[in-house]
């Protein structure tokens, strides 16, 4: 062996590993979930940036703009108030009845938005999935972002309403921010694992307006959700006042309703909701990352 033939280094035996040796992957391949975590700590940018985007650009094309994340719920919550309030009488022996319909029309609806949006985020943006190279949950926890931004406003008035309605301002009231953080969390999950259902079978999101209008009847937006379990037996009322929609629609009005009341087996369960649906829907939609945007 020759002087320059044993200072010469020894080269890959071939192209796979020479790609290994610098980190570089097949292209359509699913990242390990390490890795994958990491690559969402690092789009954390573009998450914002998307996120901000899609909350500025929901409203531009009209306008009131902006104001319609107000003037939307505000609008729904007075029609509810007469039809389920003044006519069918569903709140029960709830004192502050416009407090109590407020807190569940504002709230349920950045939740159902978030939903019906979240589960189409892949497919509705298929150009974008197809041309460009991050973690595809982006997209479906964008969109709980943007809705949360949106509901922001919406709450403003929320707390306007509530203190024009006769309630006093208590401690308790810098917990709302809290179940805002635990709906995002929460949404965040629900919309990655519904996107990751949807990409696999697309006639489903035929049944997203159907869920969020069962949601909308069963979480207790218009009625205590202690009545559930009066007029429909035990195992109804457990399963409506503890689904996650309702108990955080409960945890609201309790941070700001002096009538309202709940335990710490609630806020308990309010995160541990959160964290489910979280970690299950991260590691779903993860699971199939490398099949996004093939169809």
């Amino acid at each position: 062996m020759t002087t320059a033939e044993a200072t010469e280094p020894e080269q890959p035996s071939n192209l796979a590993e020479l790609a290994r040796e610098h980190g570089l992957t097949k292209v359509g391949e699913r990242p390990g979930l390490i890795t994958y975590i990491r690559q969402m700590w690092a789009y954390r940018g573009f998450l914002w940036t998307m996120s901000t985007a899609k909350s500025y650009s929901q409203y531009q094309n009209n306008y009131l703009g902006q104001l319609w994340t107000i003037l939307s719920p505000l609008t729904l919550a007075a029609v509810y108030y007469v039809v389920f309030v003044m006519m069918l009488r569903t709140t029960g022996d709830i004192q502050n009845s416009v407090s109590f319909l407020v807190i569940g029309i504002f709230i349920f609806l950045s939740i159902s938005a978030t939903l019906s949006s979240g589960a189409n985020s892949i497919l509705n943006n298929t150009n974008v999935v197809r041309s460009l190279q991050f973690p595809r949950a982006v997209l479906p926890v964008s969109v709980s972002i943007s809705e949360m931004i949106n509901l922001l406003p919406a709450i403003v008035v929320m707390y306007l309403i509530v203190l024009a309605t006769g309630e006093t301002p208590t401690w308790g009231w810098l917990g709302v921010p809290a179940v805002l953080v635990l709906i995002l969390v929460f949404t965040a999950g629900a919309c990655m694992m519904a996107a990751r259902i949807i990409v696999a079978a697309r006639d489903l999101r035929n049944f997203i307006p159907m869920v969020t209008r069962v949601l909308r009847y069963g979480s207790g937006v218009f009625f205590p959700v202690a009545l559930a379990q009066e007029r429909f037996g035990e195992v109804v009322g457990i399963i409506v006042e503890y689904q996650p929609v309702a108990l955080y629609l409960n945890l609201a009005r309790f941070c700001l309703m002096s009538e309202v009341r709940v335990t710490h087996f609630d806020w308990l369960l309010g995160l541990g909701w959160a964290v489910l649906f979280f970690v299950v829907g991260f590691l779903v939609f993860w699971s199939a990352e490398h099949q996004y945007g093939r169809d």
